[in-house]
């Protein structure tokens, strides 16, 4: 989710010169339907009794609980199909180092518990979290067009969270180049969801050093390199 404003709890990102709008670790949509919504990605085991770690990708305060029902879609290879879910009800959970350790019934030792890492723990669209008002989806920022100076860049295409202070726009151009721009609100002029348009000012040449480097490229600087041997 994203708002302008003041900064809030520990999950969204700290103010500083180049920082991001309000930031929340989204509900995301898992398809264009939104039949379902992603609370969180299984990362690892978590204790011999079936408990696992997962990432978190929602700031709703108290939004997991004992007894919930969530659905965990399989990774491909381990589906029978692409859209598998499995149900599991949450036994207990407890905060550790930034994730959330779900204990599941029936899930009772780390052999259950290995087939669930890289599953989304989702719930149905239907019970998506109630935004307040300016806040606004991530996952609804998927499929925006950039627009930088007026002049269009591209679509989203995801949104990237790491170490720095402001998320990563993952955008690419009608011939499938990318670029990976900074969300932060100093670039900002406006984000307008009902036209599907994220409206930006960057400095000049940022979007040349955040383009990945082309087959092409990496050719010619392998032959500049030989070149000065």
């Amino acid at each position: 989710m994203w708002k302008s404003g003041p900064l809030g709890p520990r999950q969204r990102f700290a103010r500083s010169r180049a920082s991001a709008p309000e930031v929340s670790r989204t509900e995301l949509t898992s398809d264009s339907s939104g039949d379902f919504i992603t609370l969180a990605r299984v990362v690892k085991t978590q204790g011999r009794h079936g408990e696992v770690g997962a990432e978190i990708h929602s700031d709703v305060p108290n939004r997991f609980a004992a007894g919930m029902k969530l659905f965990a879609l399989l990774k491909a290879e381990r589906a029978a199909e692409k859209s598998a879910r499995r149900e599991l009800e949450v036994e207990n959970l407890w905060p550790h180092k930034g994730l959330v350790v779900l204990k599941f019934r029936s899930v009772d030792s780390m052999n259950d518990a290995e087939l669930l890492i890289g599953s989304e723990l989702q719930v149905p669209g239907t019970e998506r979290a109630e935004l307040e008002r300016g806040w606004t989806y991530v996952s609804d920022l998927i499929g925006c067009v950039v627009v930088d100076h007026g002049r269009e860049i591209g679509r989203i295409e995801d949104v990237q969270f790491g170490a720095g202070e402001a998320p990563l726009l993952i955008v690419a151009d009608e011939s499938g180049k990318k670029f990976d721009v900074p969300f932060a609100e100093v670039y900002l002029e406006g984000v307008d969801v009902a036209q599907r348009q994220v409206r930006m000012n960057l400095p000049e040449g940022m979007l040349e050093i955040n383009a990945p480097v082309t087959a092409e490229e990496k050719q010619e600087q392998q032959h500049e390199r030989k070149k000065k041997r």
